[in-house]
């Protein structure tokens, strides 16, 4: 149950380009310094991860002191645009062939930023003709991550048109575009369902992303440089999320999309899914898939119960769905993703996809992952909505681990017979105690009778050096009747079958067997005669002659008794069960080896003790 994806941190595919502000701040921005500075990374696909990222470039946003408004108005950006804008519009139109200066690349992409945010469009178009190719890409990006905060006809046409114009112009990267967009789309939809601040959000988000890191196998040094970028890249989502909310006066808070708005921004990404036809593959649309699925496992854990099915996750549906069509191949390996990590809400939209789309999602191994990392809500979802119905599996794994949440859930959503008989083997052989008595009471007589002498045999082969499992089960009576008990145990001390671990079989010849049972006798006797001796010829000062008879019976019984009471469980070994046999005998009880249980014994034994010795056994 090790499988899934790992986060591997790309060499071969490292570049850094230049510093583009993607921010919405225009009044203040630094640029450079290290502890301000907001990294965004390409997604890219490794052949042993489902995501690997490496750097895009540094995307700085510095908070404006105020809040509750846009820090990004549109008189203050006009006012910058007449003093800069005839500037860049005046530059050399040769541009596209020389690579622009880092300074001039800077200033131009506050403008246009600014000039996207505020739909100012006709400066926006002005500007991108002073763009050279990387710069042109950088618009492109900035221009398909507005398209989440559509809100009307007039901006969808104008942001389609100044897309269009930027692709014209010379934009190529748009796996790029295609990657950073779903990704913050999906951070969007995610926002919309929670109640918290966004400032809240990036706690949560950097809590669960380190949970996630802890979960998967890998190089420490890999993960951790991995998940700081992670974190870098989701934090400027975040950011760009919450400069677009104050823009529209939501007060970092996420605005909840109308369903015209919805449709408004799956039209606009559409028509950029037209415009890049087939300079998208196959392989594009599987990581855009695999970018838009990340953010939801990180916020998961905060989205109220039946978040799939309302209008936040609408977008993030309708995304998903354009993706699969485009060519996106790894739903599945999503879906299990999903469910390994307990992402219930995204478990639901994935099935939901995968019905819509016909294709195949494997339910059954999805509940293995969900089952083994204790995600019961995702095992909820992927029974009743998902039907799957492989319980065997993920039972055994869970009673073997001691898993006890997860048996019961299992157990109370109906079982077999047989695959309730198999999981209290599985608790057995691992001696997860606790699991195996709760399972042993569900488990038919009739299944334990037929298959009891399999149960131990198979126990003590993957017992593991441990054998409490199987004291457990006979200490129990598991028969539910303690001469058929007895015999199975003693059927397998005497068994030549190689299939019985020689471990099994030298336990219960020792302590469960019909031989046991006569060496405890002879014990008991030995006991007895040693006691005898001391009494007679003792030359202690004390003479046991002379106390009351309850103390000369503790002197001589106590510690077997305790060790009874010790034990538990209804039945006593063989070995104990002769030495107490024979002590109580001694003590005038007749023959008792007819006596199957230890509570007649113990309770004849209690009888000569003297009170204040006697302990409430435990003994059944």
């Amino acid at each position: 149950m090790e499988k899934g994806s790992e986060f591997v941190v790309g060499s071969e595919n490292m570049h850094l380009e230049e510093p583009w502000f993607t921010g919405m701040d225009t009044e203040e921005t630094e640029i450079g310094q290290p502890n301000s500075e907001i990294q965004g990374f390409r997604l890219e696909k490794g052949e042993a991860s489902n995501m690997v990222f490496s750097t895009e470039a540094p995307l700085v946003i510095k908070e404006s002191s105020t809040s509750g408004s846009c820090s990004c108005s549109l008189k203050k950006i006009k006012s910058t645009v007449a003093a800069k804008g005839s500037e860049f519009c005046q530059k050399d139109k040769s541009g596209h062939d020389k690579k622009l200066s880092r300074q001039y690349r800077i200033e131009l992409g506050q403008l246009f930023q600014g000039a996207v945010s505020s739909h100012d469009w006709e400066l926006a178009e002005s500007l991108i003709l002073s763009a050279d190719p990387q710069t042109l890409n950088d618009a492109l990006c900035v221009t398909l991550d507005a398209i989440w905060f559509l809100s009307t006809q007039q901006e969808l046409y104008g942001i389609t048109d100044l897309i269009k114009k930027i692709i014209a112009n010379g934009a190529y990267d748009f796996t790029r575009a295609a990657l950073r967009t779903s990704f913050l789309a999906s951070c969007v939809s995610a926002c919309q369902s929670r109640t918290m601040s966004l400032a809240d959000t990036v706690t949560v988000m950097a809590q669960r992303l380190h949970e996630r890191l802890q979960e998967c196998h890998g190089d420490e040094v890999l993960k951790a440089e991995a998940g700081a970028k992670v974190q870098k890249f989701t934090e400027w989502a975040l950011k760009c999320i919450g400069s677009h909310s104050r823009c529209q006066g939501s007060n970092d808070r996420v605005n909840h999309c109308s369903a015209i708005e919805i449709q408004l921004q799956l039209t606009a990404f559409k028509t950029f899914l037209d415009l890049a036809g087939n300079q998208l593959t196959g392989k594009d649309f599987t990581e855009a898939f695999d970018a838009a699925c990340f953010p939801l496992t990180l916020f998961s854990s905060s989205f109220d119960a039946g978040w799939a099915s309302g209008i936040s996750a609408t977008v993030i549906q309708g995304l998903l769905d354009m993706l699969v069509e485009g060519g996106a191949d790894n739903v599945n390996q999503c879906f299990l993703e999903a469910s390994r990590f307990g992402s219930t809400e995204l478990v639901r939209i994935l099935l939901q996809i995968a019905q819509r789309n016909s294709l195949d999602v494997d339910v059954d191994l999805a509940l293995g992952f969900a089952s083994h990392y204790c995600k019961i809500g995702t095992m909820e979802c992927l029974v009743e909505e998902g039907n799957a119905m492989a319980f065997l599996g993920p039972l055994m794994r869970a009673a073997e681990r001691g898993c006890m949440q997860v048996v019961q859930w299992f157990v109370k959503r109906g079982c077999r017979d047989m695959e309730l008989c198999l999981a209290l083997t599985a608790a057995t052989s691992s001696s997860q105690v606790g699991v195996a008595a709760y399972l042993l009471p569900h488990v038919p007589k009739h299944v334990l009778t037929a298959l009891s002498i399999e149960i131990l045999k198979a126990a003590g082969e993957r017992s593991g050096g441990s054998l409490d499992g199987v004291a457990f089960l006979l200490h129990s009576d598991f028969l539910g009747d303690a001469a058929a008990t007895y015999a199975v145990a003693d059927s397998i001390a005497k068994s030549d079958d190689e299939a019985v671990a020689p471990e099994l079989r030298a336990f219960v010849q020792e302590h469960w067997s019909e031989a046991a049972f006569l060496d405890g006798l002879k014990q008991g006797q030995e006991h007895y005669m040693k006691l005898m001796r001391i009494l007679k010829r003792g030359e202690s000062p004390i003479c046991l002659r002379d106390l009351p008879a309850p103390l000369r019976v503790g002197i001589a019984y106590i510690p077997l008794y305790r060790e009874c009471v010790e034990v538990g469980g209804r039945l006593l070994s063989q070995r104990l069960r002769g030495q107490l046999v024979e002590a109580v005998r001694m003590l005038g009880g007749g023959s008792l080896e007819e006596v199957s249980q230890g509570r007649e014994l113990l309770a004849t034994l209690e009888h000569h003790l003297p009170p204040f010795l006697v302990r409430a056994p435990s003994v059944g």
